[in-house]
């Protein structure tokens, strides 16, 4: 690859983990908005049932490898490195989020769900970016079967 190539590809690589992220946290945001408006979460600043923060766990880890996906798919080259480049990013985020909340009030919820949003966003990125990879392969396999 040319440094030409190489230059124009930083920005495109920039955008796709951004919009990954952004997918993510938008699913989420407004997951979250949905689910207090209906009236099963509570308001803000009330301590969330640990069986909703479980729904919350699942649909975020859904949201999660879709982030993921679409990073891959907008990656202009190696997208699975893309997707973990996002986890990376959504570790050191959830750190510091469970690091401020940790001791700061019942309303924060239990410590088990920070965790969890750690330890997740690494395995949600690997499977958003290695269903991309799959894609991928299957689109080259059938193309050369087809030539």
């Amino acid at each position: 690859m040319s440094e030409a190539q190489s230059s124009r590809n930083v920005p495109r690589s920039i955008g796709a983990v951004v919009a990954g992220i952004v997918v993510g946290a938008a699913l989420s945001i407004l997951t979250d908005v949905l689910l207090r408006s209906a009236g099963f979460f509570p308001a803000l600043g009330v301590r969330v049932a640990d069986s909703l923060l479980a729904l919350a766990t699942a649909y975020r880890t859904v949201y999660s490898v879709l982030a993921a996906y679409v990073t891959a798919r907008l990656a202009p080259r190696r997208p699975m490195f893309h997707a973990l480049v996002g986890a990376a990013i959504g570790i050191v985020v959830a750190t510091i989020g469970a690091i401020v909340t940790w001791n700061a009030g019942p309303q924060y919820g239990p410590h088990w769900y920070p965790i969890a949003l750690i330890v997740l966003a690494l395995p949600t990125a690997w499977a958003g970016g290695r269903i991309r990879e799959a894609q991928t392969a299957k689109a080259k396999s059938t193309a050369a079967s087809a030539a």
